[in-house]
């Protein structure tokens, strides 16, 4: 990934392509977030990360059987895959393209109501790999260059846009949360994957609290400290130590305490830092309550995956087996259970841990998929939901994937269904036996009644929140036409977010990696209904 080598003043708003307007009533800026109407304005759906949205009815265990393709919106076939979880506000359904644009749409229809092109904004090729959040009269969103946005949510202009990190390969794919006239972003970075003759690495990963109105930074939390000469590599270049730490998902808030909580991911170079840790810091000031760290050494680097003894060199702690890439991906869950309030995430090494949200202090954890060596595919990647009874969990790569259901007082399994037998001999999937994968890529999504989960054999699928059964499934393997007058043709369902259910409508985007991406027809958003 490139990060931008230059910057733009903005000194005029940025154009957008206005083509209707956005007539639906917005809340004046500032205004609370009205949660339980059936809106998902942010990532988790709520500040608390459940993931859950308790409002929806229409969709229910009995008719969701009946949903059908309502319409899609296409992406061009050269923009690549598309991971930006949809937000829905007031009759509008917000997302951001591989294109490097954010729409806005017609919940309903896929109407157009605005484009607004990242483009407009610094310098070099960007896309959105971030979910928006609606919040107030602006919509928030980041892209891989370690920019933030603000723009209007009626219009599309642009309110303001601040670059967080000027490092190689900073990129924004944490979702913005919005709290208190705040907006809370983590930053990571893929500098440890830009090759051997990169000096690597100086990026250090970080929480930002900005002012929601006017994006002026209140305070930046650090996950590492400031990295510093630390010798050479074996080609001489210049390493920097400690590095690395990057914040990839959205934080949570407890409204109450007034806490953040956020993941946090491995280091690139050395060992100093709270890599690999959850991270619980005053909403107000930044200033850490607590911090727990999960893993006790994990150093990785792009060469630690190569099988070729020079690369190797690069990876220096790969011998001892701590070459791991165990991140904190995962977003976090808040809930209550036995008396207590606590703080849930999934870990790339296949363990879902619980802490006391007020102590971080370990209450339960449960082991649900064996880590793969080197790399943490096998294990929980984007988030999970809690629907005020369970927390429903899901392992990506984990021969096969499984989603579980768990009790949150004591993470004993209720049940489990691994990612169907069928996934990849039926349906569009069945034409790459080589290539195709049982696995589940996006977060957990719940409705009442109903866990949402999408495949790597490109088949998005409603379960039973009781029992695990699948309910419905709708294989996005295919062709379809846009909205916008684009062809498409789904693949695996996309990681970096999940589904989204809004007002009798679910929301999907499909054609992420591991899916052979045909070069005709480009990716898509696909929305269903009754």
């Amino acid at each position: 990934m490139r990060g931008a080598r230059g910057r733009r003043r903005m000194a005029i708003p940025a154009v957008v392509s206005l083509v209707m307007p956005l007539t639906a009533m917005v809340p004046p800026a500032g205004a609370a977030v009205p949660w339980a109407n059936g809106d998902w304005p942010t990532w988790q759906g709520d500040r608390l990360g459940s993931r859950f949205n308790p409002a929806e009815h229409t969709i229910t265990p009995a008719n969701v059987g009946g949903l059908r393709l309502k319409w899609a919106f296409a992406y061009p076939k050269e923009a690549g895959t598309p991971r930006s979880q949809p937000a829905v506000a007031d009759g509008t359904v917000y997302f951001g393209g591989p294109d490097g644009k954010m729409y806005a749409r017609d919940a309903r229809t896929g109407g157009a109501r605005w484009t607004f092109d990242l483009a407009t904004v610094g310098t070099g090729a960007t896309q959105v790999q971030d979910g928006p959040a609606v919040s107030g009269g602006r919509v928030y969103f980041g892209d891989v260059r370690g920019y933030l946005y603000a723009v209007d949510r009626r219009t599309g202009r642009l309110d303001w846009a601040k670059r967080l990190d000027t490092t190689p390969g900073a990129i924004v794919t944490s979702s913005p949360l919005v709290f208190d006239g705040r907006v809370y972003v983590g930053v990571s970075s893929g500098e440890n994957v830009l090759g051997k003759d990169h000096a690597c690495c100086t990026f250090r990963g970080h929480l930002d609290a900005l002012d929601a109105r006017t994006g002026k930074v209140a305070w930046r939390y650090y996950t590492v400290p400031k990295p510093k000469r630390d010798g050479t590599w074996p080609n001489g270049r210049p390493k920097y130590a400690p590095s690395g730490g990057g914040v990839w998902s959205t934080p949570a808030v407890d409204p109450v305490t007034r806490t953040v909580y956020v993941g946090t991911g491995q280091n690139y170079t050395g060992s100093g830092g709270h890599f690999d840790s959850v991270l619980a810091l005053d909403a107000r000031t930044g200033r850490a309550r607590w911090t727990e760290k999960m893993t006790d050494v994990d150093t990785w680097r792009a060469e630690c995956g190569s099988q070729d003894p020079q690369d190797q060199q690069y990876c220096p702690n790969l011998p001892d087996g701590t070459a791991l890439d165990f991140d904190l991906g995962a977003a976090p869950n808040l809930f209550t259970a036995g008396g207590r309030r606590l703080v849930g995430i999934g870990q790339k090494v296949g363990v879902y841990h619980v802490l006391d949200a007020r102590t971080g202090k370990a209450v339960w954890r449960r082991q649900l998929s064996t880590p793969m060596p080197n790399g943490g595919l096998s294990g929980i990647q984007w988030g999970s939901s809690y629907d005020g009874h369970r927390l429903y969990i899901a392992t990506y790569m984990a021969d096969p994937g499984t989603l579980f259901a768990l009790d949150p007082a004591t993470g004993h399994v209720l049940w489990k269904t691994p990612s169907p037998a069928d996934g990849c001999t039926t349906g569009g999937a069945a034409k790459y036996p080589d290539i195709c994968q049982r696995g589940f890529t996006p977060a957990v999504t719940t409705t009442p009644g109903i866990v949402w989960e999408g495949g790597m054999d490109g088949k998005m699928r409603a379960y039973s929140a009781e029992t695990g059964k699948v309910l419905w499934s709708y294989d996005t393997m295919r062709d379809v036409q846009g909205v916008n007058g684009l062809p498409a043709r789904g693949g695996a369902l996309s990681g970096g977010g999940g589904a989204v259910v809004s007002h009798g409508l679910l929301y999907t985007q499909t054609g992420y990696a591991f899916t052979p991406y045909p070069n005709d027809r480009g990716a898509a958003l696909m929305v269903f209904g009754r």
